[in-house]
């Protein structure tokens, strides 16, 4: 409910006990089918480079950076990633093999606000349930290291990122018009969020989607992400 101050002006929620988080530990995160690896291009840059090889160039057009014609222009991506210190990137591997990666990044511990970004699948994990889980992982850290908010944001023009944010719970806030440019193009940003008050109910339909009842022998879903959601 909106309170007032003593002036009789709407001021915001309290905060009562809650402390800034710190950075997310660098660590690895292991679901039941996908691992979320510190990315290294010693053990990454390799596996990653030979499972894109035979993706689409379209994969590319919204990242800062890319499509790779050596490994070594790779290795030195993820050497940029690693270095930059508002950046926390991981590889997505399953059974055993780097097959995409992802980001934390615009980490920011004062007001308890991360993003997650740079999402880059190969097409054997594009559209699977490991790279649901990889994603359900990553938010999943990110409010249990304490942060208040987990955003997602990508050019307005990028349907098919739009979609995977409102299937994963983030909502729609608004865009950014002119926010920022890249490849030599202007970007209007669409910004989405999950709320830490959001996230309880987000989190047991995600474990409900993920539980091994939700698929049969054939490995396809019974329920859709949606489902359980909407139950919740």
């Amino acid at each position: 409910m909106p309170q007032t101050n003593q002036f009789g002006q709407l001021i915001g929620p309290d905060l009562p006990g809650w402390e800034p988080p710190g950075i997310p530990p660098l660590r690895e995160l292991e679901g039941t089918r996908v691992k979320l690896e510190p990315l290294d291009r010693e053990r990454h840059a390799s596996p990653l480079f030979a499972a894109f090889e035979d993706a689409p160039q379209s994969i590319w057009t919204y990242m800062t950076f890319g499509p790779f014609l050596e490994v070594a222009e790779l290795a030195a991506t993820i050497d940029a990633l690693v270095a930059d210190p508002d950046w926390q990137p991981y590889a997505i591997v399953v059974a055993g093999m780097a097959l995409g990666f992802m980001s934390y990044l615009r980490i920011d511990q004062r007001n308890g606000v991360i993003e997650i970004g740079s999402i880059v699948l190969s097409p054997s994990l594009q559209r699977t349930t490991p790279a649901t889980e990889a994603l359900y992982l990553l938010i999943k850290n990110a409010f249990d290291v304490g942060y208040r908010r987990c955003e997602w944001k990508c050019d307005d023009l990028n349907v098919p990122s739009r979609l995977a944010a409102e299937r994963l719970g983030f909502r729609y806030e608004g865009t950014f018009r002119k926010a920022t440019h890249y490849k030599g193009r202007s970007r209007d940003t669409a910004w989405f969020a999950i709320t830490d008050d959001e996230w309880p109910a987000l989190d047991t339909a995600f474990r409900a989607w993920l539980s091994d009842d939700n698929f049969g022998p054939d490995g396809r879903q019974r329920n859709s992400l949606a489902t359980p959601r909407r139950g919740s």
